[in-house]
Formats: C-alpha cells, structure tokens, sequence
C-alpha cells in the first residue's frame, strides 16, 4: 500500500501537481468570464468570492459535486477548509454562481462537517467512480495524507443576478 507521499497513479500524481499550480487552476476563469463555460460539459461553474482581508473580486472554477435542484448546486473543497475559496466564503458568505446557461447568480453558502461531507462524497463516487478516485488520490497526494479532508459546499442560488 503506497502512503500519499510515495505514490499513487502518475495521473493522480499529476493532477495533485496541477490543482497546486495557480496559473493551471486559473486558466479556466477567463473561458468561464466570456461566456465559453459550457465548454465544462455542465460539471463546471466559476464562482466569484470576495477576498476576506482585501474584499476584492476573486474567481474560481470548480467541478459540480451535485445538482440536486435548479437553485441548488453542491461543489467540493479538494484542499479542505485550508482552500482559499473556502476560507473566503466562510468569512464573508459572498459568492455569485456561473454555470452553463446562467450567469452570475447570487448564492449563499452553506458549509457540511466533515462527516456530512463524507456522505455527500459517497454519492458523488457512485455517480463518478473514475472521477472520484482520481480526485481523492490527487488530494491525498496534495495534503500528505492517505484520508483527505475534502469538504462540501452547497449554494443555494438566489433569484437575483449580480448587479
């Protein structure tokens, strides 16, 4: 059994190499900003934050965990509650969605523990199992762990576009 330090696939090595590589995991926030973001086959959204120190704009595309309904969209923290993004919404609560067919949509938070997450995870790996297992072997090779914490989000989308 390889530790998360060791090994893991190349794949999985890989993508932990990428997600820790800021101009990679940005590069997908103009396409989404131009109106391009259904090239993410509907899996993806920007999500728009505000810095908590700065109150600056920040931008982030992430992968769509779940969709349980049309004003609800479920998102994963692959780095925990250590992510940026996450530390940002915790902070502030300010987030506006974009996903294919939608653009900037208010949305508030809301933050699962650790155990409700883990539950959230086992529907989004028998949905996705390839997916899944490339995303937990990334993030445990990211953390340094063989159990990753990653964390579930839900947004609940507001019937208000951003101004």
């Amino acid at each position: 059994m390889h530790t998360a330090e060791q090994g893991g696939s190349l794949a999985d090595r890989m993508a932990a190499r990428l997600l820790q590589t800021r101009w990679v995991v940005r590069a997908l926030v103009p396409v989404f900003r131009i109106g391009l973001g259904a090239i993410g086959g509907g899996r993806l959204l920007l999500l728009e934050h505000r810095g908590r120190a700065s109150g600056r704009r920040r931008f982030v595309v992430l992968e769509v965990v779940d969709r349980p309904a049309p004003d609800r969209v479920v998102i994963a923290s692959g780095f925990g509650v250590s992510a940026q993004w996450y530390r940002n919404l915790v902070a502030n609560g300010i987030a506006f969605v974009t996903l294919t067919g939608l653009r900037a949509r208010r949305a508030v938070p809301t933050f699962l523990d650790e155990k409700e997450s883990r539950s959230q995870l086992v529907g989004y790996g028998a949905r996705h199992p390839s997916a899944w297992r490339h995303l937990r072997g990334a993030m445990a090779i990211a953390q340094g762990v063989v159990n990753p914490d990653i964390r579930i989000v839900v947004l609940d989308l507001a019937d208000r576009r951003h101004p």
